[in-house]
């Protein structure tokens, strides 16, 4: 069993799912210790920014090993446990940006955990989709709600309701990713991005993807009173300090996250 942790200079942490045997699915443990990951980037503020990926360079991750999910016994009353091992796409808030090096086939809860990422590059080879309908099940964990949200909601549908996949050219034209570059140049492209938002303010960061996240669920005049509010409490922030001072002094800034 395998969910790589690996925090790197800069503040760069590189979650990878490690079972290229099993096409980087997941069963209960994997589900665990991703959550444990998702939990340690979340609190470790020597972490900045993620960058998630799969193990190999066929997959990113089929989603869920489903030989071990279906036909599972759940006492029900699981489901109301719903803190319990919380995942990026399942609603775990981590507001630390997160990049996904989309390595290969990219499907189904694949797929619904990029959703939940922030900036995302692809492989030319990479295919994309929601497969779920065509086993008797849907796509959880964020791929019913997330999905609509960011594409048009046409597209959206036929994805969702047919299960069919799509190649990393029209997701980019589509917008779900930002990137496509050759397989070779998928982690040195996410990394790049890493190091450009790892190098900027990261109390400001953090700020920025809340907002821009929770103004989604609020209307614009309460995302505007949001916003006064928190850059009210940055302005007075070192780091705040630091990027005046740098300008003035022509110089790259050390921000510290205070």
């Amino acid at each position: 069993m395998s969910i790589d942790l690996d925090v790197r200079d800069g503040g760069i942490a590189v979650v990878t799912i490690n079972r290229p045997e099993k096409r980087n699915a997941l069963d209960a443990e994997h589900y665990q210790a991703l959550s444990e990951a998702w939990t340690r980037v979340r609190d470790d503020d020597a972490i900045r920014v993620a960058v998630v990926t799969g193990a190999g360079d066929k997959v990113f991750s089929a989603g869920a090993d489903l030989k071990s999910w279906i036909g599972r016994e759940v006492k029900l009353s699981e489901m109301w446990q719903t803190q319990r091992g919380m995942l990026l796409n399942r609603g775990l808030e981590v507001w630390k940006p997160v990049v996904a090096a989309i390595n290969g086939h990219c499907i189904a809860g694949g797929m619904t955990l990029m959703l939940a990422t922030d900036i995302r590059v692809s492989a030319e080879h990479a295919t994309f989709g929601l497969t779920e309908v065509k086993r008797g099940i849907i796509a959880a964990n964020g791929g019913t709600q997330r999905l609509p949200q960011q594409l048009p909601h046409a597209i959206a549908m036929e994805l969702l309701l047919t299960g069919d996949t799509i190649d990393a050219p029209t997701a980019a034209r589509w917008g779900l990713v930002n990137r496509v570059v050759p397989g070779d140049q998928v982690m040195p492209a996410a990394l790049d991005f890493a190091r450009r938002i790892a190098a900027n303010a990261p109390l400001a960061v953090q700020a920025a993807k809340e907002l821009a996240l929770r103004g989604s669920d609020t209307g614009l005049a309460a995302g505007l009173r949001f916003e006064q509010f928190v850059n009210h409490i940055l302005q007075r922030t070192q780091d705040a300090a630091e990027g005046r001072q740098a300008f003035a002094d022509k110089r790259a800034p050390r921000f510290e996250g205070k």
